[in-house]
């Protein structure tokens, strides 16, 4: 049963390579199995060539990509996918003049399949994998399956605000996202509502602890430090300090009826800030509504997936 994954979840899964051998490859012919491998190869008319293990893999140049042969994808989008995991179904295996056997493959029937099987069938609130695949100022592509992109917002990441994507991402790095809305074939996507609410953050912090934070904002009044990728609290002025270094910070009050952090900086460092995986704090499918402000707050921020749907 295919489960329509983003490009590269599927590659090294034991089922993945079961296939990999000339009589199992027949057999996801017959199944219509969507399979994954790496890309090695575009030649000079833009077909792919694939590493299959037991026998190379082609995808002609019009089976790389949905929008291909009608002209609305441009051909970067084959070029790009060289030493990358691509995926496909088998069409037929064939011989060539030297006698070696060769997959013939097609990814845009696959990406066809997923957009039928699957994100036709999405709504929001659903909570889906995806990998980033490239990075803009603006926000983040990301595939969401079987090479289909869509675009993560920069102020959908978290709530607290950062520069650039890449504060937060790296190519290739495997998330979770929410389909937010779904407007027309675009599925809009967020991914702050993972990252838990003000008072679950705040679980593990406690007035008079120091802890790491990063620094997001100067002002005049005060410096905005992120002590987790969904809460920031507000430092004394200090000189000396830059956006975007790493400093230990007192905790000098918290006041959840005002959404409100009061730190001291202790100390800042020169190191770069490592990404690391992100801790999601909700693990269901689905989504409902999502409500970031604590109950004792008068101010209320919140996400109703229910009623935030545009499809036209």
């Amino acid at each position: 049963m295919n489960i329509f994954l983003p490009e590269g979840f599927f590659l090294d899964s034991k089922e993945n390579k079961h296939f990999m051998s000339e009589s199992y490859l027949l057999t996801a012919k017959s199944l219509g199995s969507i399979l994954e491998a790496k890309a090695i190869l575009c030649d000079k008319d833009h077909n792919l060539i694939v590493d299959l293990n037991c026998m190379e893999g082609f995808i002609p140049r019009e089976e790389t990509s949905i929008g291909i042969r009608e002209g609305t994808t441009k051909d970067i989008a084959i070029i790009s996918r060289v030493n990358k995991t691509v995926c496909f179904i088998v069409n037929s295996i064939e011989k060539t003049k030297n006698g070696k056997n060769v997959a013939i493959l097609s990814r845009r029937v696959a990406q066809e399949m997923c957009l039928e099987q699957k994100i036709s069938k999405l709504v929001p609130g659903d909570v889906i994998d995806a990998i980033v695949t490239h990075m803009e100022s603006f926000g983040a592509f990301v595939d969401i399956g079987c090479g289909i992109i869509s675009f993560l917002p920069i102020d959908m990441i978290s709530v607290s605000r950062i520069s650039h994507p890449n504060e937060r991402f790296k190519n290739g790095m495997k998330i979770k996202v929410i389909v937010r809305s779904i407007s027309g074939d675009r599925v809009n996507l967020t991914h702050k509502e993972l990252l838990g609410t003000w008072e679950e953050n705040c679980k593990k912090l406690g007035i008079g602890q120091t802890v790491t934070g990063v620094v997001r904002s100067i002002e005049d009044y005060g410096i905005f430090v992120e002590l987790t990728p969904n809460l920031a609290g507000l430092a004394e002025p200090k000189e000396g300090i830059s956006k975007g270094q790493q400093i230990s910070v007192y905790i000098k009050n918290i006041i959840p009826e005002k959404m409100k952090i009061k730190l001291v900086i202790i100390e800042s460092f020169e190191s770069k800030l490592q990404l690391s995986p992100f801790k999601y704090f909700f693990h269901e499918p689905h989504m409902d509504e999502f409500v970031y402000s604590p109950s004792s707050c008068s101010k209320i921020i919140k996400t109703d997936f229910k009623n935030d749907i545009i499809r036209i």
